[in-house]
């Protein structure tokens, strides 16, 4: 299938000529006859999988097929849950629309709203938005939701876990009651089925894989070790060169701050990005990944949506996040545009039912790799209910009991990790 056969009109097609796009992916060829015919979308998808494309390309035909509105206010409204995943939605608009005569603006906090309340002023007919701005313009009386025909909750899963409900609840209540919604989420958690209930009318479901199944093509892994010597097995792994962009995830920002700073003092190129960074240092960050320039970024779960970054070639869950839908959304970052990846859980004796709870949700045991120095066997025979062998350290963690690990047979940590897990998936 081409986009030729989704009824796309052909300023929408050329652009996608000129970007590059050859063929849709299942999500879009999913949604966009639906969204054509005028259904409510409910979309099933993890990141990487083309959902923008999938509400941006039927609303840009469809709002251009409308009459313009004499005072220009918001036709179509997306809100999304972080400022980076509202800055990439809206360039992606401006991208598919650039053929097209329609006004598009971004809205996000941590940022002075001036210039963004000048942009709704000149007049605007797609606005993007993380709530919590929308919501300071709304009160100020600076932007108006009565023309809205189309409404996106893009991460809804992200927007609920982040306190965001009351304001979107808020913000829908301002909107028409005739209208056309799309609602996208990686996860359908109790508390998201309930809230796509209340704002979709008879939807069209499109579910391009199970919520709960991560990529294939990623090697996941984990390894079991000691709280304190998670920094140590980092910069071990990292002596492997071949491991040129890592996205490595912690719980907090104080903690993303930590293994940043550790990093650096060990000569390794790193930086942090979490909701206390400016939105400058946030995209300085991002665009020095990207460059290269920066090979290791530690994020927070809420910082990291909206990284739409091809060629990550590892994730690390430095700490096992509380919620196991979490786990899909972070190791998903790899493995992108068809190519391969590696995800790397690190894993102590108080994550050990964190663990337990990703199996379930994932549906299969996630292989061990036990070759690093570090190797906790006290925490590795609790996962299977086995009794750990007489501790030598008195911590049932081996410490640097493999000195030579980092060069073994010429390869590095990381290829040294590799070749066990392998082994193991065979």
């Amino acid at each position: 299938m081409t986009f030729e056969h989704l009824s796309l009109i052909a300023p929408i097609l050329r652009a996608l000529r000129e970007g590059g796009y050859e063929k849709p992916t299942p999500i879009q060829s999913g949604a966009i006859p639906h969204a054509l015919a005028g259904r409510d979308i409910l979309g099933l998808a993890q990141t990487g999988t083309g959902k923008t494309a999938a509400f941006a390309l039927p609303i840009l035909q469809l709002l251009s097929a409308g009459q313009p509105a004499a005072a220009r206010a918001p036709k179509a409204l997306i809100l999304a849950p972080t400022r980076e995943l509202a800055i990439q939605i809206n360039q992606s608009f401006i991208k598919y629309g650039r053929n097209l005569r329609l006004k598009t603006a971004v809205i996000y906090g941590g940022v002075g709203q001036g210039p963004q309340a000048h942009a709704l002023a000149r007049g605007v007919d797609i606005l993007v938005a993380t709530p919590g701005r929308l919501m300071d313009l709304m009160g100020q009386r600076l932007v108006t939701l009565n023309r809205v025909e189309f409404l996106i909750l893009d991460e809804a899963d992200r927007m609920l876990d982040m306190g965001f409900i009351r304001d979107v609840e808020k913000i829908v209540a301002a909107l028409p009651r005739k209208r056309q919604s799309f609602f996208f989420s990686a996860t359908m958690p109790p508390a998201v089925e309930r809230l796509a209930a209340e704002l979709l009318a008879d939807p069209a479901t499109v579910s391009v894989s199970p919520v709960s199944a991560p990529a294939e093509r990623i090697d996941q892994k984990v390894m079991f070790v000691g709280r304190d010597s998670k920094d140590a097995l980092l910069a071990a792994l990292l002596k492997d060169q071949s491991i040129y962009r890592m996205l490595v995830f912690t719980k907090t920002k104080h903690k993303a701050n930590r293994v940043a700073e550790k990093l650096v003092r060990g000569k390794i190129s790193a930086e942090a990005i979490h909701g206390n960074k400016s939105q400058g240092a946030r995209q300085r960050a991002l665009q020095n990944f990207v460059k290269g320039s920066t090979r290791v970024l530690v994020a927070t779960d809420i910082a990291a949506r909206g990284i739409d970054i091809t060629g990550i070639s590892h994730v690390v869950n430095f700490e096992l996040p509380n919620e196991p839908e979490s786990y899909v959304h972070r190791i998903g970052r790899t493995a992108r545009a068809g190519a391969g990846g590696v995800a790397i859980s690190f894993c102590d004796k108080d994550e050990r039912e964190y663990l337990r709870a990703i199996e379930r949700v994932i549906r299969a045991p996630i292989a061990m790799d036990d070759s690093h120095p570090f190797h906790c066997a006290e925490t590795a025979a609790a996962r299977s209910g086995g009794v750990a062998p007489r501790p030598s350290n008195g911590g049932g963690c081996r410490r640097n009991a493999r000195p030579a690990y980092a060069a073994r047979n010429g390869r590095g940590a990381g290829g040294y990790a590799r070749r066990e897990s392998r082994q193991r998936w065979n």
